[in-house]
């Protein structure tokens, strides 16, 4: 890592710092039990230069490497220990970069400068109620309207997409092609607008993530310009598994956070918590629970920083695509364990809402299955590895 780009990550990590200390932390707990947080979160996230990270200059982003951006997402997650607000107030990089990639340059004007400013949100839409991992399996459907504009008329449903209740723009996937095509190649990616006709959502409720806006969509004879198809018709499955890529790494930072922020929890309440006489951290099998999280902490460091790297470099190989699939597995499972122990500390305060821990260990679930599930990713990297 340049000196230059060391002061940019230590720069920008203490306003993220800041800003999460004074806006973020306040809050949590009561947007958790309310169930969302504020729309003009966005507003103010974008207004510190975090939602237009990684998106060109020309659409109100800034360049930055991932590098920069991890740093960024672990100085959040650590603090915040809430992984339904990283979810959804960042739900755009998942649901913008098919938009950047294969959209239009008229469409990527039309719709991502306004959601880099916060005032439009994206989402991303894949799973359907049928499947979850197996994507080429999808069955919603679009078809081309009869009346010779081209538009496209799409017909199905969607199941627990983040930001779905509220997205102005869906990326979707659709199978298009002759009716009954099946497989991965019958699949397209649509950009679906959040006002279109014949759209119904619903709230889901969830054992976790719950300042997440997380809903259930009913797609019936939506009309989508024919504007909106993005990249080539039939191409969608392509699209998908890149976009994954990116989401994975995103997934595993975002765990190796939280894995820091259940040690910080549990070393400040074993110093200051006192057992018989003395404070937890003076109690060996204490100080041994503590070590076995760092241990983990320590190598998910190490393997994000290495594959980080790679991916600053330009290395998309399949060897690097194996090595995030494990990577992502290896940070859920570390941010399970760390959760774990962490309540363990804490005993009954572990038990309470409100502390980090308690809700950290409530999220670990979805982290291991959004993305792909841990099983999903082991098959993968063993098929990008030959093996």
């Amino acid at each position: 890592m340049t000196p230059d780009l060391r002061a940019d990550i230590e720069s920008l990590t203490d306003a993220v710092r800041r800003f999460t200390h004074d806006e973020i932390v306040p809050h949590i707990n009561a947007w958790d039990e309310a169930g969302a947080f504020p729309r003009t979160l966005y507003t103010q996230a974008a207004a510190l230069g975090l939602l237009g990270m990684g998106y060109p200059q020309a659409l109100g982003g800034t360049p930055v490497s991932f590098a920069l951006r991890n740093a960024v997402t672990l100085a959040m997650c650590r603090l915040s220990g809430s992984g339904g607000l990283m979810a959804s107030l960042f739900s755009h990089n998942i649901g913008l970069p098919p938009v950047l990639r294969h959209g239009s340059e008229a469409v990527q004007h039309e719709v991502i400068p306004g959601v880099l400013r916060g005032d439009k949100i994206a989402a991303l839409a894949i799973t359907e109620p049928g499947g979850g991992s197996d994507v080429a399996s999808l069955r919603t459907t679009a078809v081309r309207a009869d009346d010779g504009s081209g538009d496209w008329l799409v017909n199905g449903e969607k199941v627990f997409i983040t930001s779905g209740m509220r997205a102005d723009w869906i990326t979707m996937a659709v199978r298009t092609g002759e009716a009954g095509s099946k497989g991965a190649g019958g699949i397209s990616m649509l950009l679906v607008p959040g006002d279109a006709v014949g759209l119904l959502r619903s709230p889901l409720q969830k054992m976790g993530w719950w300042c997440s806006d997380t809903a259930h969509l009913r797609m019936d004879k939506v009309r989508v310009p024919a504007r909106y198809l993005l990249g080539e018709e039939g191409g969608g499955f392509k699209i998908i598994m890149t976009n994954f890529n990116g989401e994975r790494l995103a997934m595993a930072v975002m765990a190796l956070g939280f894995s820091q922020a259940c040690f910080d929890e549990a070393l400040d309440w074993a110093r200051q918590r006192k057992t018989f006489g003395a404070a937890l951290v003076t109690h060996q099998v204490i100080r041994h629970k503590l070590v076995d999280m760092q241990m983990r902490i320590a190598s998910t460091t190490a393997w994000v920083d290495a594959i980080t790297v790679r991916a600053d470099a330009g290395d998309m190989s399949p060897e690097w695509v194996a090595q995030v699939c494990l990577l992502k597995n290896h940070a859920t499972q570390t941010m399970q364990f760390c959760a774990d122990q962490a309540v363990q500390i804490l005993g009954g305060m572990g038990f309470m809402r409100g502390t980090k821990a308690e809700r950290i260990y409530r999220e670990v679930k979805v982290m291991m299955i959004g993305g792909g599930a841990e099983e999903v990713m082991k098959e993968l990297a063993a098929k990008q590895l030959g093996l």
